[in-house]
């Protein structure tokens, strides 16, 4: 494997298992676990009711590149919970869903570019590995890659906006909105929320000139609320994607969006130059499918979200305490279900101010913290249903002790 890894977390770490709130390293050594796979598992690792179902669907087959009822199911419960979504359709990853919701798009609009937002993260991608995280960023709206072997035409086909700054992207969807085939937008930008105002001023300016407003919810989507950030913030695009929860665990994302943008899909209801053709082997996977409707399940629970942001916001609540007190410079930001620390004093609002954060401080915290017992990634602390009273004041110990460090 090239660099000896998967490509995703960098730690020498080899995870053998995992059970609720805990996974435990080949080498026997456990940790309560904040990566949570990158976010699927929201309700904790090998959830005996998850379990189960995978076990019943294995037994009637595996998959079937057909329809399959477990698929039509989950389709259903998608467009019940999200209020973009009148139509669905499956991918297997969430790079795979915002390239769709792209191209559905551009195909709707008959335009050809797209405007994102500086830092935002929408997979891997050409276009979404555009300015995702540029060392030397270029004046806006210029874009800069993040990869070898993108065409550079690409770069000609790609706008760049800052997050939170609505002056600033108003006014380049204002001179280029005969051009743009779509605005993409993570409605809370890897750890950042939104500023008041900021996703309902999106919505309103491309509504004006009738620019597609896709969210990427691949994170989001039934994490801060059962309807997504679209629920959780109040506003309501028109298309998005899903992925990570809605699978709980296995490779299964969505395209969800508007009919008149859905049926682009349908050779039978639109023109043939305007239809998108999408095939996936593993699109609606069975498998996949049967463990998403079951976790969506144990969601719709009562209590769920409070218990998911009680535990959040007392770690939130507790680590930025504590780095107060020590007087170190540091701000926790995000949402209770998705935060990480920042250690500066600047004030974090978009990928540039994220830019002043001293990462060495960071890598060395989260080190501490892989040595106390707790496992996160480079960024973000991923909070679960499964964290129990026991994990989180595991946690807190070892934010203390490794705070403690961090001061000598």
């Amino acid at each position: 494997m090239p660099g000896g890894s998967l490509g995703n977390i960098g730690r020498d770490i080899v995870i053998a298992e995992g059970k609720a709130g805990r996974v435990r390293d080949a080498s026997g050594n456990e940790y309560v676990d904040y990566l949570l796979g990158s976010g699927p598992m929201l309700i904790g690792h090998a959830h005996p009711e998850v379990t189960e179902v995978v076990r019943e669907q294995i037994e009637k087959g595996t998959t079937f590149f057909a329809n399959n009822e477990q698929a039509i199911l989950l389709a259903e419960e998608l467009v019940s919970a999200v209020a973009c979504a009148d139509k669905v359709r499956f991918t297997s990853s969430g790079t795979e869903a915002t390239f769709y919701a792209l191209r559905t798009a551009r195909a709707y609009r008959g335009r050809d570019k797209i405007l994102k937002f500086e830092g935002g993260f929408h997979g891997m991608h050409d276009y979404a590995l555009m300015s995702m995280s540029p060392a030397n960023p270029h004046d806006f709206p210029r874009p800069t890659p993040d990869s070898a072997g993108i065409p550079r035409s690409i770069q000609d086909e790609v706008l760049i906006a800052p997050f939170n700054d609505l002056e600033t992207a108003t006014a380049i969807i204002e001179e280029h909105h005969g051009e743009l085939g779509a605005v993409i937008v993570e409605p809370f930008q890897r750890l950042l929320p939104p500023k008041p105002g900021f996703l309902q001023g999106l919505r309103d300016v491309t509504a004006q000139y009738g620019v597609p407003l896709i969210f990427d919810e691949v994170v989001t989507g039934f994490r801060f609320a059962y309807g997504g950030a679209q629920e959780f913030y109040g506003v309501e695009p028109d298309m998005c994607s899903l992925g990570k929860v809605i699978a709980g665990g296995f490779p299964l994302a969505a395209v969800a969006g508007k009919e008149e943008m859905m049926s682009h899909f349908d050779a039978s209801s639109t023109e043939a130059d305007a239809y998108l053709p999408q095939i996936g082997t593993l699109s609606g996977n069975p498998v996949a499918s049967a463990a998403g409707l079951k976790t969506l399940e144990i969601l719709r629970r009562e209590g769920t979200y409070e218990r998911i942001f009680a535990t959040g916001n007392r770690l939130r609540n507790e680590l930025q305490r504590m780095l107060s007190e020590a007087e170190l410079p540091a701000r926790v930001v995000g949402e209770a279900p998705l935060f990480d620390v920042f250690f500066t004093e600047q004030e974090i609002t978009d990928y540039r101010s994220t830019l002043l954060a001293d990462k060495q401080m960071l890598g060395r915290f989260n080190e501490l913290l892989l040595a106390r017992g707790v496992l996160k990634g480079d960024t973000k602390f991923y909070v679960s249903l499964a964290h129990d009273s026991a994990d989180v004041q595991h946690t807190l110990d070892a934010f203390a002790s490794a705070i403690e460090e961090l001061k000598s």
